[in-house]
């Protein structure tokens, strides 16, 4: 089966083409074609007559969507996660745990494990678990649930990963055995990530030194940048292959730091994130957190206590955001939307449109919403 998709402005890292096409043969992109050369026979062709055509977007952070939890442990509740995420032009994600049971996290890492087997579903892909917590310094729990805090724990890891793939790992790197444990991670090839942590900088070099290299939810509950201790925001900012997840909702993070960042990192070392919960889609009310109560009112989640408890965004409006508040050019920003994640987790042959990569692309209109999602080559999704 051979697919063309013609007249489209293509965008990839370092790329942005007007009136340019793309062939697809079965899971993968087997050429472009610039606005001058001749295009092929093929057994599908789609006019997208101008619209922007992106590398499909990676969610490496992402809990929930439209009323289900990747935590709910059940198949029905992956599915329905994976085939509404197409909605927000995310082709692959990684299916994100709360502080919950080790129990819970059992049945969870079973329902992705029977999810990811199937061959049928029309939905975004899950590459793999993102494991946040249940490793966590107490004081800073932000919206995870408190009752199943424990130490950093490899055994647990290794418990889950023999189900299905742990691809990282994100913990408080200043509980004790954080040394260790981070060397573990690296040891099994998995990424391990700084979060909900009142370390100082001292305690970020130790774990940088052993191989890591992500920062979870970049600002939120983590010690921030000060003149006399520059904690972990300063740490960030300071080691240059470090690369940090930012919720680009207007609500995580302010506008004026949201360029800020983009200033200083530069965006080879962002990674667009949702850490959407199971409200992102929905209306205001209230939903359930790992065992709490979060409401949700004008898109913003909170605890009783008036914690943030994760995010309602929809992928695409990060993206929208970002453009808007930086003005960058598209061709750069598109590293953080899908290959930075996917060059960073070892997710081979995604993140570009270019000749022999897999064919996750999205057709999207101005304001970055999809139109038409394409996964392994296979149309998945028309708006």
């Amino acid at each position: 089966m051979k697919t063309l998709i013609k007249n489209a402005r293509i965008i990839s890292p370092d790329i942005d083409i007007n009136n340019a096409s793309v062939q697809i043969e079965d899971k993968l992109i087997t050429r472009i074609y610039l606005p001058d050369e001749s295009l092929p026979h093929a057994d599908s062709v789609i006019d997208v007559k101008g619209k922007m055509l992106l590398p499909g977007f990676i969610d490496i952070h992402v809990h929930g969507r439209s009323g289900y939890d990747f935590c709910d442990g059940t198949v029905e509740a992956i599915d329905n996660m994976a085939r509404k995420k197409l909605e927000d032009g995310v082709t692959s994600f990684l299916g994100t745990t709360l502080t919950v049971s080790e129990a819970q996290l059992t049945a969870t890492f079973h329902a992705a494990a029977e999810y990811a087997g199937r061959n049928d579903q029309a939905s975004a892909r899950i590459t793999g678990v993102h494991l946040e917590g249940p490793f966590f310094n107490s004081k800073c729990v932000g919206a995870q649930n408190p009752e199943f805090l424990r130490l950093p724990d490899i055994g647990l890891v290794k418990r889950l990963h023999s189900i299905f793939p742990v691809k990282k790992v994100s913990y408080s790197i200043e509980l004790e055995g954080a040394l260790d444990f981070t060397r573990q991670l690296v040891d099994m090839g998995i990424m391990p990530s700084c979060a909900h942590s009142a370390a100082k900088y001292s305690d970020f070099k130790k774990v940088w030194a052993l191989g890591l290299r992500h920062m979870t939810h970049f600002c939120n509950v983590m010690t921030p940048l000060h003149h006399l201790e520059v904690g972990l925001v300063g740490g960030g900012l300071l080691h240059k292959d470090v690369f940090i997840e930012m919720i680009c909702d207007k609500i995580h993070l302010c506008p004026e730091m949201i360029q800020l960042l983009f200033e200083i990192k530069g965006t080879d070392k962002i990674m667009l994130v949702t850490d959407a919960m199971r409200a992102a889609g929905m209306s205001d009310g209230e939903y359930d957190i790992g065992g709490m109560t979060a409401s949700v009112k004008n898109g913003c989640a909170r605890l009783s206590s008036g914690v943030v408890a994760g995010s309602t965004l929809l992928y695409y409006r990060g993206l929208h955001n970002v453009h808007e508040i930086t003005g960058l050019p598209l061709k750069e920003l598109v590293k953080t939307t899908s290959w930075n994640q996917a060059r960073s987790l070892g997710l081979e042959r995604l993140g570009k449109i270019e000749t022999g990569y897999i064919a996750d692309i999205i057709i999207c209109d101005n304001d970055f919403s999809p139109s038409l999602v394409f996964v392994d080559g296979r149309q998945v999704f028309v708006r």
